[in-house]
């Protein structure tokens, strides 16, 4: 409830929408109440007296309130859908930009399939909540109690009736809500685990149909979905069954009405007209009773969404900008590790531990190691993708923790093991790199990556449209642009995560070299699995179960390092050093 509560912020900005929503409203229900009266008329003074002159006149009257009550509900939906779409439109930015802002460890503890349920379903599950409240859940209490004024006041005689029924319809919708609110959180959950399961599918497609895995996929796919169903079902179930409850205990309360009504009419104190008034306005007492039961459901629905929502948003950033940040017009490539120590998880076991090196400017550090071993997580740490636990990274003699964010990441390049490219143009992927780059300038980063020979042979070459996730490009042909695309901003550090896999080895080699002709006062760290590919760096780091088990060149290390020794020997029979 308090997160529904925060949320409500969001409304402040459309509260002339929000406010004008329920006036309208209110002047539809007016109309709707007059209409069983105006009825009562009709039946009691013109047909009953056969005048039908008064007829036509209080059937134009029940024309004219319909036509009016039309133009308020019209009015409403329109005001009530303005303030909810905006309203969820900025929830929406907000949840976005806050999962911008998460560091890697932050995004690790939601989980994409849940981010991407929160951005979507929950927000849309209270924008479904606000718009049926300022319509709906105005109408059904204001259909309520006019309807019951108007029995009090019209036909008194039947009153007893709304006494007993009125009572009994408000038992079962408290306790077909109440079942409702548990039975959603169930809901939610599951649908996290089925976009969950098919993010990793739709990802991981390539592999799935490689190893033939597909009728397994199909199965734990299967699990997941009749899970969700079953919970929905139950859900659903239980709405469901509200509705033919509610009809049953009014058809028991329009028997008894008509009952006593005809005792009243037999009397000659009561003429037809105020009973079928009188079941007009139970009807209406129980469609605003039922319509007030499912907005209750929506908004116990948007309890569990508010709450996931604000959770989003009130977490707290584990990459954090200084309090007190530097600004230097000009910072060298120069990075140490002092004894730093970090693991993925609070109290967790360290996956990096007592790292200590210094890497300067115009170095090329290798990195290798066996896999899982920590290589790749090191180097996030330099961009502080995450932070580490203890010890100091230093960039330009600089604590890292610093420098502004932005800056920090202006002065590294970095180029995954998995190239990841945008939906867009060529052009619009190497502008990631640097927003202001000219078309000499992605030539010449293109140039370097090896990447131009393919470009200039496209129709449009930079304007050339990628499709989703880069599938009209080779995996080769990716890892060069997402090379580029690092090589554009002329970083003071240079991070290759293995990103070679997919370039030949004559590609690979004019990159090394142009690595040492353009940018060699860069820091260039190569992280790899391949001797061949860290074999002339001027330091290479050997990690082994978290640790630096040895540093030196490769010579110094093949005397050494046993660990380095094992892996030359191991891919030199295998032929993996032929490619130089």
């Amino acid at each position: 409830m308090k997160s529904l509560q925060k949320l409500l912020r969001y409304l402040k900005p459309y509260t002339v929408f929000a406010i004008l929503a329920p006036l309208l409203m209110c002047l539809e229900v007016a109309m709707d109440l007059l209409q069983p009266t105006i009825m009562q008329h009709i039946i009691d003074n013109g047909i009953a007296e056969n005048d039908n002159a008064y007829v036509i006149q209080m059937s134009i009257l029940m024309l004219v309130t319909a036509f009016i009550g039309l133009i308020g509900g019209a009015g409403c939906t329109v005001y009530s859908s303005k303030a909810a779409v905006n309203f969820a439109a900025d929830i929406r930015r907000d949840v976005f930009q806050k999962t911008q802002q998460f560091s890697s460890g932050n995004t690790d503890t939601y989980g994409t399939g849940k981010l991407i349920t929160i951005v979507t379903n929950d927000v849309t599950s209270v924008q479904q909540a606000l718009m049926m409240t300022l319509r709906i859940f105005v109408r059904g209490p204001l259909l309520f109690i006019g309807s019951v004024i108007i029995v009090w006041v019209t036909a008194r005689e039947l009153f007893p009736v709304l006494l007993v029924t009125i009572p009994i319809l408000m038992a079962f919708i408290y306790f077909f809500s109440s079942r409702t609110g548990k039975l959603f959180v169930k809901v939610q959950k599951a649908m996290d685990k089925v976009n969950t399961k098919l993010q990793e599918t739709f990802s991981g497609i390539r592999v799935i149909k490689a190893f033939n895995r597909k009728h397994h996929e199909i199965e734990s796919f299967k699990n997941v979905n009749d899970t969700l169903t079953k919970r929905n079902m139950a859900a659903e179930q239980v709405i469901l069954s509200l509705m033919p409850v509610m009809l049953f205990i009014v058809n028991v309360g329009v028997v008894f009405g008509m009952w006593m009504g005809a005792i009243k009419v037999d009397e000659g104190t009561m003429q037809v007209g105020v009973i079928l008034a009188f079941i007009n306005y139970l009807n209406i007492i129980m469609n605003g009773l039922i319509s007030s039961s499912h907005v209750l459901m929506q908004i116990t629905r948007s309890f569990t969404s508010a709450n996931r929502i604000q959770q989003v948003l009130d977490t707290n950033i584990e990459i954090q900008e200084p309090v007190n940040p530097i600004h230097q017009t000009y910072v060298t490539g120069e990075v140490e590790f002092n004894q730093v120590n970090f693991s993925y998880s609070k109290n967790g076991e360290y996956v990096l531990k007592d790292i200590s090196f210094q890497a300067n400017p115009g170095d090329t550090i290798g990195i290798i190691g066996s896999t899982g071993s920590g290589k790749s997580t090191l180097v996030k740490l330099i961009s502080r993708l995450y932070d580490p636990d203890t010890g100091m990274i230093r960039i330009g003699g600089k604590d890292i923790k610093e420098y502004p964010l932005r800056e920090l990441r202006s002065l590294i390049g970095f180029v995954p093991q998995k190239a990841t490219l945008f939906s867009g143009t060529i052009e619009e992927n190497l502008r990631y790199g640097n927003e202001n780059a000219d078309i000499r300038q992605m030539e010449n980063a293109a140039r370097s990556a090896v990447a131009y020979e393919f470009i200039e042979k496209l129709e449009q070459e930079f304007e050339h449209e990628l499709m989703q996730g880069a599938t009209n490009l080779s995996g080769g042909q990716k890892q060069r642009l997402s090379m580029a695309r690092a090589f554009i901003r002329q970083p003071k550090i240079l991070v290759f995560d293995d990103s070679t896999s997919a370039v030949d080895a004559l590609s690979e080699a004019a990159i090394q070299k142009t690595l040492k002709e353009q940018y060699g006062e860069a820091t260039v760290f190569i992280i790899s699995s391949k001797v061949s590919s860290i074999i002339n760096a001027d330091q290479i780091l050997v990690i082994d179960d978290g640790r630096i088990e040895a540093t030196g060149s490769h010579d110094e290390l093949l005397q050494t390092s046993k660990v380095y020794r094992e892996i030359y020997e191991t891919q030199s029979g295998k032929g993996v050093l032929s490619d130089e």
